[in-house]
């Protein structure tokens, strides 16, 4: 819901880091400890980067799918469940210093062992989760990894510091999804990447990152909040053990940018480039009135008798059981119900 006659003003925290290369139970750690660090300078919103725990498969864009296959073997048994333990650790974090955190992370399924979501978790302040958003659609070679959400979780939330909603990475590219998001009211917008230097020479991840803020903060007259993450030389040397040139490949640099726009799509301070830190900027909602009242793709600027955007936002489970007293929620948690007569 959008604010009353009050307009939220907090302070926002990106955070730029790496992972615990493949290990949840120590990066959740590092996360909670980043947590602290950043509420102890004001934040009350603080955005991890793209699938932080435990880390990005960067082998699936250095070498072959067969080649990969153990990796992935290994990045399951060391992903996490949203309800799980690890997530427990960042859940309790939030409530100990009473702010709100979009933790990004690689989503086991509770009834399919083939099957990773890139998530990123809402969580309040009181430790709850708000809620969870899938990635649509992996990019690239991300779909040897991860499973496609659906669009169940292309929600926006009814926040304290204001309407929050959430992209990973290249769905912020998909101008349908964002407005998606802008047109359930959304204000502050979390961005979650990872640093991707494996891209073709001419590309510049970090301006790319950086533009796709700018564009969704502009277009849609909200601030947008950006962490990605950066490559360690732990990574590093994991991935040499797949490709003898993985560090050449992995090195380069401008390939991670944080930082935080505003609605007027110029970012609100200097954001992070490649090192790892945290990025603060205080926003205050009041801010989105004003550039509204000249572009307002969600209200007086677009033509909705011209113009009309369906979103099936039906959960999509792998089944559903009928006439035996249960069937199953797209987490694969049981649902008892009433027997249908016909089958009685």
């Amino acid at each position: 819901m959008l604010p009353g006659k009050e307009f939220p003003k907090f302070t926002a925290a990106a955070v730029q880091a790496s992972p615990i290369f493949l290990d949840a139970d120590k990066t959740a750690d590092k996360a909670v400890d980043l947590i602290g660090e950043a509420a102890g300078k004001g934040a009350r919103l603080v955005v991890f980067p793209e699938v932080f725990i435990p880390g990005y498969p960067y082998w699936s864009w250095i070498t072959d799918p067969v080649t990969g296959s153990s990796w992935f073997d290994r990045l399951v048994r060391n992903s996490v469940f949203a309800d799980g333990p690890e997530i427990g650790k960042i859940r309790a974090a939030a409530r100990a210093n009473d702010c709100f955190v979009v933790m990004g992370l690689n989503e086991r399924s509770p009834v399919s062992l083939g099957a990773l979501y890139n998530t990123l978790l809402f969580i309040g302040p009181d430790g709850e989760i708000i809620g969870k958003h899938r990635k649509l659609v992996p990019t690239w070679a991300e779909k040897l990894t991860w499973t496609g959400g659906d669009g169940s979780s292309l929600k926006v939330y009814d926040t304290a510091i204001g309407p929050l909603g959430g992209l990973a990475c290249g769905e912020n590219t998909n101008p349908l999804a964002r407005f998606t998001l802008l047109a359930q009211g959304e204000l502050v917008h979390a961005a979650s990447y990872i640093s991707l230097p494996v891209a073709p020479p001419e590309y510049d991840m970090a301006e790319a990152i950086k533009l796709r803020g700018q564009t969704h903060s502009f277009e849609g007259k909200v601030f947008t909040v950006i962490a990605t993450s950066t490559i360690s030389e732990e990574i590093i040397r994991a991935m040499e053990e797949i490709r003898p040139d993985a560090r050449a490949l992995l090195e380069r640099k401008s390939s991670a940018y944080s930082g935080i726009i505003g609605p007027d799509g110029r970012p609100v301070t200097d954001g992070l480039i490649d090192e790892e830190g945290i990025v603060y900027a205080e926003i205050d909602l009041g801010r989105c009135i004003q550039p509204k009242q000249m572009h307002d793709i969600i209200g007086h600027y677009n033509r909705f008798d011209v113009f009309s955007l369906h979103v099936n936002q039906q959960p999509l489970p792998p089944v559903s059981l009928s006439g035996l007293g249960t069937s199953f929620t797209p987490e694969g948690e049981q649902v008892e119900h009433s027997i249908d007569p016909e089958f009685t």
